[in-house]
């Protein structure tokens, strides 16, 4: 069974970090563009960061660009987000998704990622 897991989510105070993981299970994320999206309340889950397959190169929501790092580690099989500097605004489930093949990685388009994990819920308050 292909599964994706999320952890690392939590709550942090504004200015803070956190990294989120992301680990597969039945697929080798290294064949995947691999995505990280997040859902705050009454929103619409919204693209955050991408890595493609195709070239590792990434991509970055402008809401978070020079905050957050997506990364992977093939030898683990696990992809990172890296945020910094949280604001209130960034509270959210986030959530790591798939889309088979080497590709380059998409932001815009939920439709292309076939596989996702459950979330993790990030909470950025004082």
């Amino acid at each position: 069974q292909l599964q994706l897991v999320e952890s690392g989510g939590g709550l942090v105070q504004p200015g803070g970090s956190l990294r989120l993981s992301c680990g597969a299970s039945g697929f080798t994320l290294g064949y995947y563009a691999i995505g990280w999206f997040r859902q705050a309340p009454g929103k619409e889950r919204e693209g955050v960061s991408c890595i493609s397959s195709s070239d590792d190169s990434t991509y970055y929501a402008d809401s978070v660009k020079d905050r957050v790092t997506i990364s992977r580690d093939n030898a683990k099989n696990m992809i990172y987000l890296q945020m910094n500097s949280l604001k209130p605004e960034d509270t959210a489930v986030y959530y790591c998704a798939a889309a088979p093949g080497f590709r380059k990685c998409m932001l815009s388009s939920l439709a292309v990622y076939d596989y996702w994990g459950q979330g993790t819920q990030v909470t950025v308050s004082s």
